[in-house]
Order: C-alpha cells, then structure tokens, then sequence
C-alpha cells in the first residue's frame, strides 16, 4: 500500500496548499475570517481518504493495463498525474462539506473525536462573549463552511480535469462527479425522511427503503461515484466501468452497513462518536429495520420509542443493544456484509483491469468493511 500511503499525503498537501492560497484571499477581505479559515483548516485534515484511494485507483485500474506494473515506478505522466490527484483532493473537500452539513442536520457535537464544525464556532462565540444566541451562530456559519467547502471542491476538481491531454475524459469525470452530488443530497434527504416520517409507511416496506437510503446516501457517494470518477478520467472503456461499478455498489453497501454497526456499537475512544450516536439520532439503518421483524412486539414498541431520544442514558443504549443482539438482527447485518463483499470481489476477479489495481481494490474492500472507526 506504498502508493496508496503517498496518495494520501499528496492529497493532504494539495488541500493544504489550496486553502493556504483562499485564507490569504479572505484576509485581505477582513481579518475576523481568519477564525472562519482556522476552523476549515482543521476541519479538513486527518481522515480515512477513502474517498480519494478509490477514484485514484479506479483511474490507476483503466491506465495501467501492463499486469507487470510497479507502483513506486514513474508513471508515463511522470509519477502521480497532477490532474488525478487534484480530482481526488476535490472529493475528500466534498466529503467534508457533506459531514459539516450531516453534522447539523443530525445535531452531532463531534467529529474525529473534535467538536463538529458547527460547534467549534458556537465556542467562538461563547468565548468571544458576543451577543445573541451562540448555538445560532454556530449552525449559521457550519452552513456557510459547508457551502464554502462545496464551491471549493468544484474549483479542485476543475483544476484537475484542466490538466487532462483528453478533454473526452475530463467531461467524462465531471459528469460523474455531477451525478454523485445529486445522488447524495438525494440520500441525505431520504435518510432525515426515514427518521421523521417512517411509521407512516407500510411495515413491509421498512428494510427496502432503509437500503435504498444505504445506497443513495453511501454506497454509491462512498465507493461507486469514486471509483467511476477515477476511471472516467482515465478514459475506461465500457466494460472497465461496468466491472467498477459492479464492485463499488455492493462494497459500497457493506462500507455503510459498517458504519451503522459502528454507530450502535462502536467504541467512543476509537470512533470519536458518542456510544451509540445513531440511536439517539433516531437513524433507521437496516439494522433497526430487521430488527423490528424480529422483535416480540413489547421490546419492539420500546426501542421506537426510544429510539431518536437525544437524552438516552448508558443503561437505555446497553438495553437497545442487547435486544438488537439478541434477536439476531446483529448477525444478520453481518452475514449481508460478507455477501455483499463477496459479490464486490467477484465482479472484478475476471475484470479488465490492471492486475495490480485490482489487487489493491480487493485490499481497500476489506480495509473499509472491517474498520473499528
């Protein structure tokens, strides 16, 4: 994973560089943005990058045929081609957008293990001793960092398609990253839609709608949309997107699955999320849908009333999780998450893409969907 390890220092270098060059732009505008550009600053280091592993090596699986491929070698672009790497910053800026944003509509304290970006400007108002409401302010100007960061990812993201020879490939890229915008935002909204208006659909359509939620709002945003960016950009042929595609989505799928595993049961410490955040946010996650079909109706009927109780206590979060264990709601979740892994690996067994590529796919596919955080 040496040429991931680099991927993702460069991507931290361009992003850094690139706001390096906006706060100065802001200053000359006036000095209090300065707070706005340190808050963006920090918020936009550290991560995962798998946003920016995937559409690197869905480009490196389109470009590099030759199965005799050393990835510490130059490449014929000579190293790491610029406009990739810029298309990859532009997706981990349009990651943190989207969490600035998620974090305010699913009014989360923190992130990373920090204060969330709407909640570090609620402090600089409280230290400030500024008038009017602090928690006000503090959404205000998450909104803003969020719409920010969205104009942001555009301008990387341009900037990586203006250095293609191909310009076939660059609209290409574009188009793809134009469909991820629409399918996430699609997402989020079926996501807060299934926390407010669930009990006003048919019970059996509970688990089908909570995996659509899976795919708009993650599967497709998480690892297909990348993985498709990428290869576009490397110019794939119809049949290397469609191998990609048929590995990204159910990959995709498990990634998600994971992360509501991690959202009930996860460990703080590791997580950087309070225990059981999705239960007090009241997510219905394919988790809670399955469960609901295999609780007695009296342990049933508790956990929707407890369940999007911002105020749940250590012992109500042990209980939820004990029923959602007992019933074999947990073990199911588990055995969809191999399935689907498995599909992913095989879609691309047989692909015609890079070997070496495809060997790192394979690792990032147990990489995401094995992950304590």
């Amino acid at each position: 994973m040496a040429e991931s390890t680099r991927l993702v220092d460069l991507v931290q270098l361009k992003i850094d560089e690139f706001v390096s060059d906006r706060t100065v732009e802001l200053a000359a505008i006036a000095p209090e943005l300065g707070q706005f550009t340190d808050v963006t600053l920090s918020f936009l280091s550290g991560g995962k990058r798998f946003r920016a592993l995937f559409c690197y090596w869905g480009w490196q699986s389109v470009t590099h045929t030759i199965d005799e491929f050393d990835p510490l070698a130059p490449s014929p672009a000579g190293g790491v081609l610029p406009g990739i790497v810029f298309a990859a910053s532009a997706l981990e800026v349009f990651h943190a957008a989207a969490l600035v944003h998620d974090d305010i509509m699913d009014n989360s304290d923190t992130r990373r293990g920090a204060p969330a970006a709407h909640k570090r400007f609620e402090s600089i108002h409280r230290d400030g001793g500024w008038s009017g409401d602090a928690a006000a302010f503090g959404r205000s100007a998450g909104l803003l960092l969020g719409d920010l960061l969205l104009g942001w990812s555009d301008e990387l993201f341009d900037k990586g398609t203006s250095m293609l020879a191909d310009r076939a490939a660059g609209y290409a890229g574009r188009a793809e990253f134009a469909r991820m915008r629409t399918e996430v935002t699609a997402g989020q909204y079926l996501d807060i839609l299934e926390e407010n208006a669930w009990a006003a659909y048919p019970e059996a359509e509970a688990l089908p709608r909570a995996h659509r939620v899976i795919v708009y709002k993650s599967a497709k945003y998480s690892v297909e949309a990348p993985l498709a960016i990428g290869a576009a950009l490397g110019g794939a042929s119809p049949d290397q997107m469609a191998a990609l595609r048929a590995f990204g989505l159910p990959l995709g799928v498990a990634y998600q699955l994971r992360d509501d595993m991690l959202g009930v049961f996860g460990d703080p410490a590791v997580t950087g999320k309070p225990a059981g955040d999705d239960l007090k946010e009241g997510k219905r996650t394919v988790l809670i849908a399955l469960a609901r079909t295999k609780l007695p109706v009296h342990l049933r009927n508790v956990i929707d009333e407890l369940l999007g109780d911002p105020d749940l206590d250590v012992q109500q979060v042990a209980m939820i999780r004990t029923a959602l264990t007992d019933c074999g709601a947990v073990d199911h979740v588990e055995r969809i998450i191999e399935h689907n892994v498995a599909l992913a690996r095989a879609a691309i067994r047989d692909a015609p893409l890079a070997a070496s590529a495809r060997a790192q796919l394979l690792e990032l596919a147990e990489t995401v969907t094995r992950r304590a955080a």
